[in-house]
């Protein structure tokens, strides 16, 4: 076997699988040692000698974390362990317009989900002035919603009100970062199969079920507005399955 002979067969050693390992190796020792945000890991040097690889490995490893939002660099303290901003990771690889649409759908799916499951926390922690401001949304909307996809714009007020209202921000968050996918949905007309004629629950009828009725009849009332998508999401379904 000649040079050139062996040289095709040498090819670089992938070391990613290298990194995965140390990364969860770490991850593992976060947990075994239940360390709290604000702790401090040892340096990258002192890293590569106790675990038997190099800095680039430990750097690359460290970096993921660092992605992740599980550690941060802090000056006069080195690495340090944080609490994750969950919106934060989720946002650098939501992307509407790469996502596929079976995805998009997923996630808008899950907003109905939401929606219909924190209608008790809304009930629970309403005020007042949120009444006040929910009514000011709904003043210019129609008295009621027939069989049309709702104003997008009056969904993202009255819903975003909604949702902060639940006095969750990091639900709050996510709705937020949710929202151009929602969007994107509309536009792209995912939805656009149209259901059967009916009428459904105005914004100013769940207004008037958070100030006279009960936790359980805002949620089922909850549910009947949000009717209009579950019917267009299940007929899509149905669309899809057909033509499969």
């Amino acid at each position: 076997m000649n040079n050139q002979d062996l040289r095709l067969d040498l090819k670089a050693i992938d070391t990613s699988s290298l990194v995965d390992k140390v990364e969860m190796r770490l991850i593992e020792v976060f947990l075994y040692r239940e360390l709290k945000p604000g702790d401090s890991i040892p340096k990258e040097t002192e890293l590569a000698t106790l675990m038997g690889v190099s800095r680039t490995v430990i750097r690359e490893s460290l970096n993921r974390l660092k992605t992740m939002g599980l550690i941060e660099s802090k000056k006069h303290k080195g690495t340090i362990i944080k609490s994750p901003d969950l919106s934060a990771v989720l946002g650098k690889s939501l992307i509407p317009r790469i996502l596929d649409n079976k995805t998009l759908m997923d996630v808008f799916e899950m907003r109905l989900a939401l929606e219909v499951g924190m209608a008790d926390f809304i009930f629970a922690r309403k005020t007042e002035n949120d009444i006040k401001e929910l009514e000011e949304i709904v003043e210019i909307e129609p008295d009621h919603s027939d069989n049309i996809l709702f104003d997008v714009d009056h969904e993202l007020k009255f819903h975003g009100k909604l949702y902060q209202m639940t006095g969750n921000t990091t639900l709050e968050d996510f709705q937020n970062l949710l929202l151009p996918a929602f969007q994107h949905v509309y536009n792209i007309g995912l939805l656009k199969v149209k259901g059967k004629q009916r009428k459904y629950k105005s914004h100013k009828e769940l207004v008037l079920l958070l100030k006279k009725g009960t936790p359980d009849e805002f949620r089922e009332g909850m549910r009947r507005h949000l009717e209009n998508h579950f019917v267009r999401i299940l007929e899509v379904t149905d669309v899809q399955s057909t033509e499969a």
